[in-house]
């Protein structure tokens, strides 16, 4: 079956023009990384290309199916493979082993804000516990420091529509037992918005510069 990622997003403002989502502005980071994996997945005879895209929609649909529980509803996993849906599963799992024993109000589930002059979209915004609380989800090996400054932003555009936070969470949900389960607890990101906010000046300078 068809590989399924998630829909890019147009985020527009107040007056109807269009803003950069907070992902596409942290895509100015370098990432070196990311081109020593590239290389070794080469090596291995494996195209990087198609290994992201598979990778993506698994991501993809473990949040589809988090979503679809907090709603008491059931994801919609016609256009996956039966491997993706295996792992997806797994990072559910560990979503459940993560919830229990808490309780989780939510307010805000996988919605678009707009604010600042850029747009994202929060995976869950609740009281956990009684505590308000920024949710992430993340599927794969390792939290990166970009993940934090992500989470920073989404706590501005929470905060530009009057909605406090007290603590911002990732949780990495791992696609099977080798990446596990891992959870980063945030109460004070303002170094990371710092960075957010640097990344966002630099993001237009450039398309200023593009334009001439």
């Amino acid at each position: 079956m068809a590989d399924k990622t998630k829909a890019h997003i147009r985020y527009k403002n107040e007056a109807g023009e269009i803003v950069p989502g907070v992902t596409t502005i942290l895509k100015i980071l370098n990432k070196p990384a990311l081109v020593k994996w590239a290389n070794n997945l080469g090596l291995q005879g494996i195209d990087s290309n198609k290994y992201v895209d598979d990778k993506a929609a698994i991501g993809t649909l473990a949040h589809a199916m988090v979503e679809a529980y907090l709603k008491g509803e059931k994801a919609d996993t016609g256009d996956y493979s039966a491997n993706q849906i295996s792992q997806a599963e797994n990072s559910l799992l560990s979503f459940f082993e993560w919830e229990e024993g808490r309780r989780i109000k939510v307010i805000k589930l996988e919605e678009p804000l707009v604010g600042g002059g850029f747009g994202g979209t929060i995976d869950c915004y609740c009281e956990l516990d009684g505590v308000l609380t920024l949710l992430d989800f993340k599927t794969g090996k390792a939290i990166y420091p970009e993940m934090t400054y992500q989470l920073a932003a989404y706590r501005e555009l929470l905060a530009f529509h009057d909605l406090g936070t007290d603590q911002c969470r990732i949780l990495r949900i791992g696609r099977n037992e080798d990446e596990g389960f891992e959870e980063k607890i945030l109460t004070n990101l303002e170094r990371e918005t710092e960075v957010f906010y640097h990344c966002l000046s630099i993001y237009e300078l450039q398309k200023k510069l593009r334009r001439g």
